[in-house]
């Protein structure tokens, strides 16, 4: 085995490491025998060299085993979960996760934070009042088989060696390199013991990948490494460009998403769920193919099977329950604050990345870590891309606690995402492509 800085080295001038190799670096930073330093040279070799697929599966499977991986194995079915890398108004996650897990496919889920121009899920469901996000590895497992589903954040059991490594990432520039960005969602969704993974790869102005060719490239690498790794895997490609739904905040998207499991909901958020939902399903074992699982899924919603699975998923993380029927729980901030257009026309543009840093600036997100959020304040876009609108109409209302110099200026933010035009020139469509083993050529 070569020393620690030959490894460093090696990657440097462009050389494959081996499987051990990797696995001794990651363990060594994990111990203290590798400084950050150290690790943070061979982060940026890998940012410039890259790594071959091997490498990324090395990589991917020592992080993961840095902490604990789950055994859900008494828990009975396909365990599936889904990923979304990052999008402004992305709530899918909320109706999801019971929306599956009504349908009979158990969906353990860890998910994150909001940093940056987009919103965390962690961040939604917090809004719930007492929902809690930490809990113990074994906790979490017993949720997923007493109600078919688990939503919590990252705990110090799974991959800790994932934080450590993203930390690093994120002060030295090399977040933007996808082997990494793929060994560090893959190792985070390994370790929570699912079988199958459904990912949702965001493309365009409200997405980290700006370009189509960029976010399939990614799409493609996550597919191939999680096969390698025994899982089976599908991506879908889906637009970022305007926001996703209507609402942008915290207990604004959550009574979204809930609106979604009571038959309600904007038709994009609900399109983006029921694609996701049936590639689960599928995975899952419980639906022959599309057309099957779009049926049950939509029996659950109308039958009130997934609003159930929902309110007992609140109920077993602590949260109040009644915010499923009785969304109004969820408190929103009481003054509005409404983006008129400017003029009659069409709307050409409605920024999904600048309406997601104006929330932000506004306090439904955060700049840094440490931050806290403002689960009540937001943004709601009230005419989307295509809309026909007259002088005057609203485009979006700004929900603050105060009306002050602040908020007319982030409302003068909102109204500057948007564009009008004569004529429509764009049609927008939701997904722009799918991505499973046969099409990548991975084994499985």
């Amino acid at each position: 085995m070569r020393t620690l800085v030959e490894l460093i080295a090696a990657k440097r001038d462009g050389e494959a490491l081996t499987a051990p190799e990797i696995a001794e670096l990651v363990a060594a930073l994990v111990r203290g025998d590798l400084a950050d330093y150290q690790m943070a040279a061979w982060l940026m070799a890998v940012y410039f060299r890259g790594l071959d697929d091997a490498e990324t599966v090395a990589l991917t499977d020592a992080m993961l085993r840095s902490g604990r991986v789950l055994d859900l194995s008494a828990v009975r079915g396909i365990k599936v979960d889904k990923h979304s890398t990052g999008g402004v108004g992305d709530k899918v996650s909320i109706a999801l996760a019971p929306l599956v897990a009504a349908c009979g496919v158990p969906v353990p889920m860890v998910s994150g934070r909001g940093l940056g121009h987009t919103g965390g899920t962690l961040d939604k469901l917090e809004a719930i009042p007492g929902f809690r996000t930490q809990m113990s590895a074994d906790d979490f497992a017993r949720v997923v088989g007493e109600v078919g589903c688990c939503m919590i954040g990252q705990t110090a059991e799974i991959a800790p060696a994932d934080r450590r490594i993203y930390a690093l990432r994120d002060v030295t520039a090399t977040v933007e390199c996808i082997p990494l960005i793929v060994a560090s969602i893959l190792s985070k969704k390994l370790a929570e013991g699912i079988d199958a993974l459904v990912l949702d790869v965001k493309v365009g102005r409200g997405a980290f990948m700006k370009d189509l060719a960029r976010a399939r490239a990614l799409a493609e690498a996550l597919v191939r490494v999680g096969t390698r790794a025994g899982k089976r895997v599908t991506a879908l490609l889906t637009a970022m460009e305007a926001p996703l739904g209507a609402a942008v905040g915290n207990a604004i998207e959550t009574r979204e998403a809930l609106d979604l499991l009571a038959g309600g909901g904007p038709a994009d958020l609900l399109e983006c769920t029921m694609l996701l939902g049936a590639e689960m399903l599928v995975l899952g074992g419980v639906a022959r193919g599309e057309a099957d699982a779009r049926g049950r899924l939509g029996e659950a919603i109308a039958s009130g099977a997934a609003a159930r699975v929902a309110e007992r998923m609140i109920a077993a993380q602590g949260g109040d329950a009644r915010v499923v029927a009785d969304r109004a729980r969820l408190e929103v901030a009481p003054v509005q604050l409404v983006v008129e257009a400017p003029r009659n026309g069409v709307v050409e543009r409605a920024d999904a990345l600048a309406i997601g840093l104006a929330a932000v600036a506004m306090g439904a997100g955060r700049t840094r870590a440490d931050q806290a959020v403002d689960h009540a304040v937001g943004i709601t876009v009230e005419a989307k891309p295509g809309a026909a609108v007259t002088r005057g109409q609203p485009l979006a209302r700004v929900y603050v606690r105060a009306r002050d110099a602040a908020a007319e200026a982030i409302a003068g933010r909102v109204a500057a995402a948007f564009s009008i035009g004569e004529v429509c020139t764009t049609h927008p469509v939701l997904l722009l492509g799918r991505i499973d083993a046969h099409s990548t050529g991975a084994p499985g």
